[in-house]
């Protein structure tokens, strides 16, 4: 049976308060919703935080908080980490073993970097993914808009097959929180 947990990668002030992504109330929304339906179904949820010394993502800064709206609860869980891939020199994946966590629900910020990123290495490590492909969010870029970034990411991670776990985009209202 699966086991699953939320995990909320990088939805912090520092990385939204100057400039909105077009879709952010709604995502913020749907991150809220999943939240509730993780604690309800008591399945962990974790905040992944993005950090840089001497920056405005300086670790416990204003900018390196959540955003308002989401907020660490009791038995919530907080993975700090220096680079895109949420598992690279973090304790992530000992949390998610210590847990036995065998599925992830994905979701956050920005769609084509530490999100991206993320479900690599979590498939690499061998943890079936939720990708909730409407909870992920990233801004426009002079090249592409945001919506395309998501729906190529949506898309190209359903298609990665050579990790050997499933890579599922998955609308936030069909999220099942299992365990």
């Amino acid at each position: 049976m699966d086991a699953t947990a939320l995990v909320i990668i990088d939805m912090q002030q520092g990385l939204l308060a100057d400039r909105l992504p077009d879709d952010y109330a709604a995502v913020l929304q749907r991150l809220q919703l999943l939240y509730q339906a993780a604690h309800q179904a008591q399945r962990p949820v974790i905040f992944v935080c993005h950090e840089a010394p001497d920056s405005v993502l300086a670790y416990q800064s204003a900018g390196w908080q959540l955003v308002e709206g989401l907020q660490l609860s009791q038995g919530d869980l907080l993975v700090r980490k220096t680079t895109p891939d949420s598992f690279l020199r973090t304790d992530l994946h000992q949390l998610l073993q210590q847990r036995q966590i065998n599925r992830l629900v994905i979701a956050g910020y920005a769609s084509e970097f530490c999100v991206d990123t993320t479900v690599r290495s979590a498939a690499a490590h061998g943890y079936a993914i939720d990708l909730v492909a409407d909870s992920h969010t990233t801004h426009d870029k002079p090249h592409l808009a945001a919506a395309s970034i998501r729906a190529h990411h949506n898309a190209t991670l359903a298609a990665v097959r050579s990790f050997g776990v499933p890579i599922r985009p998955v609308p936030a209202a069909e999220v099942v929180f299992v365990g």
